[in-house]
């Protein structure tokens, strides 16, 4: 109910302020009213234009806060407790305490809360000299291959190996078709014997280019390592060989 104020006219026995049946009406209206607000515990009503006097209350007084009343500006600093947020943003905080932002970090990160790297992010600045080991390479600089076809066409893939050793003799003529291919890359190919005939061949997308090195021959009746070297590995790739035959010896000289 709003507030009804008894009119108490302009002077003392002017007889412009309410009669006195109607004056007491309003005031058993009032009281009814804060009377009821009381017992149901629902006295939200009462607005403040100041600070509460504390002694100006006898017993109890229940103040209640009307929704979205409370602005930013009446908490004070640092006043908010862990306690006091909902569930949902102490679950996102505990979730994104890893996630740190122009941080210098020492020591290990591990479990959930292990970081990572966005792509191509690792720039040679970075990188501490001398600190890329050669197991860190990948298998085309590094690692070994074998070929256990003897005949037709075989296919050697440069990614996967920076030397490749044949299992056996040659049975048949052999093509030897080169994949994945980089410029500056050297690949040998080991054991190579039987007396057949060897031909080279890319998956370049237009064509290829292959030059001898020096006047020496494939030779089928002894044993030979034939080198490669990738000039280029563009649309019209160019390669490099060289084929030589080898024995065991210790002594070079």
């Amino acid at each position: 109910m709003a507030i009804d104020l008894i009119g108490i006219g302009s002077a003392a026995n002017d007889g412009t302020g309410d009669p006195l049946r109607t004056a007491f009406n309003k005031v058993n209206n009032m009281f009814t009213e804060l009377y009821n607000d009381e017992t149901t515990g629902e006295v939200s009503s009462i607005t403040a234009t100041a600070p509460l006097a504390r002694d100006s209350a006898v017993g109890a007084v229940t103040i209640s806060l009307a929704d979205l009343g409370i602005a930013t500006g009446k908490i004070a600093d640092d006043a908010v407790t862990a306690d006091k947020l909902a569930n949902s943003i102490n679950t996102a905080i505990a979730a994104n305490t890893a996630k740190v932002t122009n941080a210098t970090h020492t020591g290990d990160v591990t479990g959930s809360a292990a970081l990572t790297i966005a792509a191509n992010a690792v720039t040679t600045a970075k990188v501490l000299n001398d600190n890329i080991t050669h197991d860190k390479l990948e298998n085309r600089y590094t690692a070994s291959g074998s070929i256990t076809t003897y005949t037709g066409a075989v296919t050697v893939d440069w990614s996967a190996a920076t030397n490749f050793v044949m299992g056996s003799s040659l049975s048949g003529a052999i093509e030897f078709d080169f994949t994945n291919f980089k410029t500056g890359q050297v690949l040998t190919i080991h054991n190579l014997t039987g007396s057949q005939t060897i031909t080279l061949d890319s998956n370049a997308a237009t064509s290829e280019t292959f030059n001898k090195l020096g006047g020496n021959d494939y030779d089928g009746s002894a044993t030979n390592a034939l080198m490669i070297e990738c000039i280029s590995d563009s649309a019209n790739a160019v390669f490099n060989y060289s084929v030589l035959t080898y024995v065991s010896d210790t002594t070079p000289s």
